[in-house]
């Protein structure tokens, strides 16, 4: 990220699936960093299961915009379902990119696609989550995702901050640290351009 630059997020997914967690955890390690940020999820009558969206914003000078981001640079697709129902590369802008939870080769995600010409990642983020942590939790393999496709953030820094703050948010589960920071360092590895 140059000097005054600023990079915008939004994530899509669905209530349960941690998405509003993984856009806050994003933003707490951006400011570790001494970036400026924004974190905040959409309200609305989300229950278990219903579409959810988030917003992140990281600049490197204080920002007075204080509204949803409608033209985003990267777009996060926690549930890939999602594709069939919302339009979510609305207002991408075309040198961003959109970071898809699928298991789906990208000829057939860029289908859904609505005709989306840009740049396109996948990961397998369920696969990744249940074969390390025993459950599907795809948030921490997409924020690690857009932490590497996006480069807003020094991708070693952000793991020694995350690693820090998971310290103390779960100090009495070591286990939970580790398999978190192992999926973080897999997904890193296996996002790839469709």
């Amino acid at each position: 990220m140059t000097s005054n630059e600023m990079v915008e997020f939004r994530w899509h997914g669905r209530g349960g699936q941690g998405v509003k967690m993984a856009c806050l955890l994003l933003a707490e390690v951006a400011g570790l960093q001494g970036k400026y940020v924004q974190g905040f999820p959409e309200y609305g009558p989300e229950r278990m299961g219903a579409p959810i969206t988030a917003y992140d914003r990281i600049s490197t000078e204080r920002s007075n915009i204080h509204s949803f981001i409608y033209y985003p640079d990267y777009v996060i697709v926690v549930d890939e379902t999602l594709l069939d129902s919302v339009d979510v590369t609305s207002g991408l802008k075309k040198e961003g990119a959109l970071i898809i939870n699928t298991p789906s080769s990208g000829v057939e995600i860029r289908k859904k696609l609505r005709g989306w010409e840009g740049r396109v990642f996948t990961i397998d983020a369920r696969r990744i989550s249940e074969e390390i942590l025993g459950k599907n939790f795809p948030n921490t393999p997409m924020l690690a995702a857009a932490v590497k496709v996006s480069g807003a953030l020094d991708t070693e820094q952000f793991l020694e901050e995350i690693e820090k703050s998971f310290k103390h948010k779960f100090a009495s589960k070591p286990q939970v640290i580790e398999g978190n920071m192992a999926t973080l360092r897999k997904s890193m590895e296996e996002v790839s351009a469709q």
